[in-house]
């Protein structure tokens, strides 16, 4: 786990941890495509988001990695404008560990849908997934995932990001 100062008065409200698959951000040498990877989620509280934190399964070419927050239409499956950004830079050392991507902070709203993509010029790493057992949805939201070729992407319910949200009071 990656050790950063972060407010000491945040509390989680989602988590899901669970990492079994992966999947890509970038491109590799072997594909011209870029591949972008996000999760949706449903705010079950209340509070200030500062940082979001993703699982870095592995890192084939290390570099930058930006993560854009945005509110998110689920009946439509609409990505809103982004209300947060954070820019990382993943290195080899980051492999198998939590990446905090911290965020100005944005005021979430309970039950309300939100989401956050990540996305990379220079760089092709991998991010834990967890793929549901018994073909159970995931309840809290989806996995996304787009290439320059299908901008739109596609959403999956039975995949998720493993990743942790946290809220200050």
């Amino acid at each position: 786990m990656e050790t950063t100062k972060h407010n000491p008065h945040s509390r989680p409200v989602l988590s899901q941890t669970q990492n079994n698959t992966t999947l890509w951000v970038g491109h590799s040498k072997a594909d011209p495509n870029d591949h972008i990877a996000g999760q949706t989620f449903t705010c079950p509280g209340e509070g200030i988001l500062n940082n979001i934190q993703v699982f870095a399964s592995s890192v084939q070419n290390p570099g930058d990695v930006s993560l854009t927050l945005h509110e998110f239409d689920a009946a439509s499956k609409t990505w809103g404008p982004a209300i947060g950004q954070s820019n990382r830079n993943l290195r080899m050392e980051d492999v198998s560990k939590w990446v905090r991507f911290e965020l100005e902070p944005v005021a979430l709203q309970k039950d309300s849908t939100y989401g956050f993509r990540l996305q990379t010029n220079d760089a092709y790493i991998g991010i834990g997934e967890a793929a549901s057992k018994a073909h159970t949805p995931f309840l809290f939201g989806c996995a996304w995932n787009s290439n320059t070729q299908h901008e739109k992407g596609r959403f999956f319910q039975y995949f998720s990001l493993a990743f942790k949200v946290e809220l200050c009071a």
